[in-house]
């Protein structure tokens, strides 16, 4: 369905698809809009896609076009799961903990704590289940009241004055609704949709990326010692590393891509035989199509780069702006401004942090913390020259932009740009990719897409000028990951691996989390719902005491649930494994038949079972045997055979 026209306009400012009610109570996929029934009686889902980058997953009064951080009760199998007389279906919490640390936002254990990463599907007070989309006309002005998690007083919504985009209107917003058994949803009806109507459609291995025969771990280095990573990597069957020891990766476009140097004479990987530049390590890893990539902040501008400082762009977002009451020398800290409105607030949504406190005028940055309550107005506590920034003479009537900020402290610092200056940003991390090889994003902070006020548009705009700009460079599509999971990144990312050790996976409790933190239990529920792979984020690090039935039970419940991790490869570490030769072994045999896609829909339910134990052989290139190990004792299971096309 498209939306032709409308006339008359009437002051209409959002269209909305929706919402489609169904009488389904199984699993609700808020992210992507589905209703899914996966029992084996009924077995059916009802769902809608957007076809174009302007139609967007949700209502259409979420502020900010997008869906607030929350949890909702919501019980999937109400046999199984009964709610407890104090709780009704719908019911809505806010998350967990400080709301700083993502760890602590998840805090809810019980299966009926439904963590919310959209609301293209809602759950009424009886557990039925309702899809919505929507579209806005994006060239009016409007000023927002926004917070991603606007429950906690640490992330309380700011003003934000939305910048208007000219060409972006709701008319030919376009979805496709669709049903179909659920079994066959993904790969027949949502493929088929995907494809024809020309949507993204990443590969990995020339499978689509929703493929769960797709679905790869990766290796998060770490120890900073390299000589063994490939052959580490290709031993275990998996396609990407991480650099994770190197750090953040921060976005400066001064550097024109060249990371290491316009000769790549900076060589951050150490090797025994002489340390390598990113370029020189991927010459290495690409002919094996194994990518590497680099742990980002996004799109945030850190102090000392290009956008940012000395010099700071005019093309960064801004909260509000006001103007310059009198005019200013660069020695001056006295200064007034004619409406304080909104001045009062923190900068950034996130975190609060009054570190970036920011104010810009001119080239110069200036950072305050407060606003006097009576005329005449002027900033408090006030820094010239912030970020290294001249000071410098200012007139009356001067404009005074309250800038858009990341988040405060561990690494994250930086301003956040505008929709056009972001366009240029996603170029940048092309030419980076072609330039040094690297195939392989992390987005941590990938919620700083939703800070201008334009929420799951500007994520769909920021990867699709990124994609757009690497096929014109004819390279491989890129392996995505990220911070968070939303309608807007759904079509690009490939796996989630967010997150880490017992926060998500037990190996030894074999729980979906630990005392006081559920985030591989939420992490877990809200992907599957979704058809996208959950995770078990950077986690499972072999070291001396490691051996092989741990490294079976990780791939058995990551074939059976849909699981994607990152090894924690060390290399210290993993030589001090005796069993090291046999676990990679292990691993890539499981990897193998994974690839193949031949687990049948009915093992995968009993490889979900976190309680029991298997082991996997193969027999030739297209034939394997799964068994079951009670008290050391194997029980052939089943035999299986790699499926057609695989």
């Amino acid at each position: 369905m498209t939306l032709l026209s409308l006339e008359p306009r009437n002051g209409v400012d959002d269209i909305q698809w929706g919402p489609y009610h169904t009488n389904i109570t199984n699993l609700f996929g808020d992210v992507i809009g589905v209703a899914r029934d996966t029992s084996e009686t009924v077995n059916y889902a009802i769902g809608v896609l957007a076809l174009n980058d302007y139609t967007t997953g949700g209502k259409s009064d979420n502020i900010g076009d997008i869906s607030p951080f929350q949890y909702i009760i919501h019980s999937p199998d109400p046999k199984r799961f009964p709610l407890p007389a104090d709780l009704h279906e719908g019911q809505i919490f806010p998350i967990g903990g400080d709301g700083i640390s993502d760890v602590a936002f998840f805090a809810h254990a019980e299966p009926y704590y439904r963590i919310l990463y959209g609301n293209s599907a809602t759950i009424d007070n009886q557990g039925r289940i309702s899809i919505h989309y929507h579209s806005t006309d994006r060239r009016k002005e409007k000023t927002i009241l926004f917070s991603l998690i606007p429950f906690l007083n640490s992330n309380a919504p700011n003003h934000l004055e939305v910048q208007p985009l000219p060409d972006v209107d709701f008319i030919g917003s376009s979805i496709a609704l669709w049903g179909s058994p659920d079994s066959i949803a993904l790969m027949t009806v949502i493929q088929n949709i995907v494809r024809s109507e020309g949507l993204p459609y990443p590969t990995v291995n020339g499978k689509w990326i929703k493929d769960r025969a797709a679905y790869i771990p990766d290796v998060s280095t770490s120890g900073g010692k390299y000589d063994s990573t490939l052959v580490y990597v290709k031993q275990l069957g998996f396609k990407g590393i991480q650099l994770e020891d190197l750090g953040f990766f921060s976005v400066d476009r001064g550097n024109n891509g060249y990371i290491d140097g316009v000769s790549f004479e900076r060589k951050p990987l150490k090797f025994t035989s002489g340390n390598k530049s990113h370029k020189e390590f991927t010459d290495l890893t690409n002919q094996y199509g194994i990518f590497v990539g680099r742990h980002t902040i996004t799109t945030a501008l850190p102090k000392g780069t290009k956008d940012a400082s000395p010099v700071p762009s005019d093309s960064l977002c801004y909260q509000v702006c006001r103007i310059l009451s009198k005019g200013i020398s660069a020695d001056d800290t006295i200064i007034e401004v004619v409406d304080p409105l909104y001045l009062d607030e923190i900068g950034s949504w996130e975190g609060h942090g009054p570190g970036l406190n920011i104010i810009k005028i001119g080239k110069e940055l200036i950072h305050y913390k407060g606003i006097s309550s009576s005329f005449p107005y002027r900033f408090l506590n006030v820094k010239r020259g912030f970020w290294d920034t001249k000071a410098s003479t200012h007139l009356a009537g001067d404009t005074i932009y309250k800038l858009q900020a990341s988040l405060e402290g561990y690494g994250y610092d930086g301003l956040i740009p505008n929709m056009y200056l972001q366009d240029e940003i996603a170029k940048y991390y092309a030419d980076v990719a072609k330039i040094n090889g690297l195939y392989y994003i992390d987005w941590d902070g990938q919620e700083w897409l939703f800070n201008q006020g334009h929420g799951y548009y500007a994520v769909k705009r920021f990867h699709r000028k990124l994609f757009d700009q690497v096929k014109k460079y004819n390279l491989p599509d890129l392996r995505i990951m990220g911070a968070t999971l939303s309608e807007g990144s759904w079509h690009y990312m490939s796996v989630y691996n967010v997150g880490g050790g017992t926060n998500m996976y037990d190996l030894s409790t074999r729980v979906w989390g630990r005392p006081g933190c559920s985030e591989g239990k939420d992490i877990r529920d809200v992907c599957f719902s979704n058809y996208f792979p959950a995770t078990f984020g950077i986690n499972f690090g072999i070291n001396a005491t490691s051996t092989v039935a741990q490294y079976e039970h990780i791939q058995a419940l990551s074939v059976g649930v849909g699981v994607t991790y990152m090894l924690d490869l060390n290399q210290e570490n993993i030589e001090s494994c005796p069993q090291k030769n046999e676990i990679f072994k292990a691993i890539r045999i499981w990897e193998s038949a994974r690839a193949a896609n031949a687990f049948p829909r009915n093992i995968k339910k009993t490889l979900s079972d976190e309680t029991r134990q298997f082991h996997l052989e193969q027999t030739d290139n297209d034939n394997w045997k799964l068994f079951e190990v009670k008290a050391s004792e194997k029980i052939l299971l089943t035999g299986l055979k790699r499926a057609k096309g695989y």
